[in-house]
């Protein structure tokens, strides 16, 4: 199915319900798809065609969620960008995408132009706000939403593609991950299966939209008939947690950064958000003591901890019931996927062997956009292939191991691991580690070059103790690690390096030491 069904099929059948709920107001399904019909006749209008991209540069905001179903409507492909996005980045994807149109919040519109230059030729629609500087063939929003409401007629299947999603970058410049409406439609259908949502489910998300965590929970709420409460960030938990109340949410995604602030709220009473159904996390493995202290305050509530990569959104997920049997597993396929660990020689790897993780699935992303080099690095053929000859399945880079019933496990990275005394060190085990101290709110764990060790084991740790020392860290590293994985270097900071997504970056965390050595 096209995405763009989603919103119309929902309209069909729910007009006057609840759809969105953002910027203080609140929009039923016939208002977005009036909405977003009028937008795609505007795109249609100024050029924008079958196949063509248009960057929604927005945060989260109304705007964003009817851009983005314009933009399918109209037969093109949307690629979100982050609204912290600078103008120089913004300018690589530019150049590399080539897009027909970009639509724009008015405060980013500076950014546009910088990235824009002398560039000519694509349409820009701003919202209101102040104008600030505007290159030239500027629409308003406002004014695209209130021409002619006609369907758009564009021919499109869902075998083309309906995003490009854009990496963070933190393995060099960002690359473009191709998902088709199929590919897109085999992910929502699958996370909802397993999460049991339904119409009645009300969704409140904070994550960025240009983030497919966040990007799903539109998706998928759409898809299904139910409600999203669009909130713009997690600064401030206490009012996040009054609008969960407020709107009777059932669903809150989170992500490990947001668990670590819950850490630190004091207040904070077992059951408090009476109405909640489940808790998903992804971006990263919650740390057990996280998994622990977010059961107390939810009991009651389905805790999901999953795991997944944008080139193919999401790979696994662990049933809640499995959390006292496996906390520190990120679980089993997800409907309608296999997810293998093969070993060095390229066989699936027995029991308990790290090897790299394997996903086979409707799900898996076409390529990187203009970049064969890359998509061939990790689109190969299928270890098995005489299953079925030429498939491709998706070599994911990272690290795991799986247990006797198949459940997996998170390693590292193969970039992350660090190599000292001629032994190898996952930096994951570390900070699972570092996490189980009391006085540990949030840890990562880099390689530094050392002349004697080769790299020398370092950790950076946002403490919630303000009495915790370098010394009292390493004690409990001792306590619990053999010699060779103790930090040999403990920074403390006040907040740890992030990505655009609020996921801690090891990379910008290593830069960050080598800077200051």
């Amino acid at each position: 199915m096209r995405i763009e069904r989603f919103l119309t099929n929902s309209a069909d059948v729910r007009a006057g319900k609840t759809a969105l709920v953002a910027d203080h107001r609140r929009f039923s399904y016939a208002e977005l798809d009036d909405l977003s019909d009028r937008l795609a006749a505007a795109l249609a209008c100024n050029g924008v065609k079958r196949n063509d991209r248009v960057l929604v540069f927005m945060d989260n905001c109304w705007e964003a969620v009817v851009s983005i179903f314009a933009v399918l409507k109209a037969g093109a492909v949307f690629s979100p960008i982050n609204a912290s996005t600078k103008a120089d980045k913004l300018a690589f994807i530019v150049a590399d995408c080539e897009p027909a149109a970009i639509l724009a919040q008015a405060r980013l519109m500076p950014v546009v132009a910088a990235a824009l230059g002398d560039k000519c030729g694509v349409f820009i629609a701003s919202t209101d706000g102040p104008d600030g500087h505007r290159p030239p063939n500027t629409a308003s929003f406002s004014k695209c939403l209130a021409g002619e409401v006609r369907k758009v007629d564009h021919g499109g299947i869902d075998l083309d593609l309906a995003m490009l999603i854009y990496t963070s970058g933190s393995t060099g410049r960002p690359k473009g991950v191709m998902m088709t409406h199929r590919n897109c439609d085999a992910a929502a259908d699958s996370i909802t299966t397993y999460l049991e949502n339904t119409p009645d489910d009300v969704i409140l998300n904070v994550l960025p939209l240009a983030f497919d965590y966040g990007l799903y929970q539109l998706l998928m709420t759409v898809r299904l008939g139910a409600t999203l409460v669009l909130e713009k960030s997690f600064a401030f938990p206490l009012a996040i947690f009054e609008r969960v109340r407020e709107e009777g949410v059932t669903g809150l995604p989170l992500v490990p950064t947001m668990a670590a602030m819950i850490m630190q709220m004091r207040d904070l009473e077992p059951g408090f958000l009476r109405g909640l159904r489940y808790v998903t996390n992804t971006a990263a493995a919650l740390p057990v003591a996280h998994i622990e202290r977010l059961r107390t305050l939810f009991p009651g509530v389905r805790l999901y901890s999953m795991y997944g990569l944008t080139e193919c959104k999401r790979c696994t997920y662990l049933p809640p019931e499995q959390l006292d049997l496996r906390p520190d597993s990120v679980g089993i396929a997800i409907p309608n996927t296999e997810a293998f660990v093969i070993d060095g020689d390229g066989n699936r790897a027995l029991p308990g062997v790290v090897g790299e993780l394997v996903i086979r699935g409707p799900h898996v992303m076409q390529g990187y956009w203009r970049n064969d080099a890359e998509t061939r690095r990790v689109l190969r053929p299928h270890p098995g292939s005489n299953l079925n000859p030429g498939e491709r399945v998706l070599y994911t880079g990272d690290l795991f191991r799986a247990d006797a019933e198949g459940f997996l496990y998170f390693v590292g990275r193969k970039d992350d691991i660090i190599k000292t005394r001629g032994e190898k060190v996952a930096p994951k085990e570390v900070e699972a580690v570092l996490y189980t101290h009391a006085g540990v709110a949030e840890a990562v764990v880099v390689g530094l070059p050392d002349p004697v060790l080769g790299q020398a084991v370092a950790a950076f740790v946002v403490r919630s103790d303000p009495a915790l020392s370098e010394k009292d860290v390493i004690r409990h590293c001792a306590r619990h690690l053999e010699d060779f994985m103790i930090p040999k270097s403990v920074e403390f900071c006040t907040e740890l390096p992030k990505t655009d997504t609020g996921k801690i970056s090891r990379r910008l965390a290593a830069a960050l030491a080598e800077a200051v050595r």
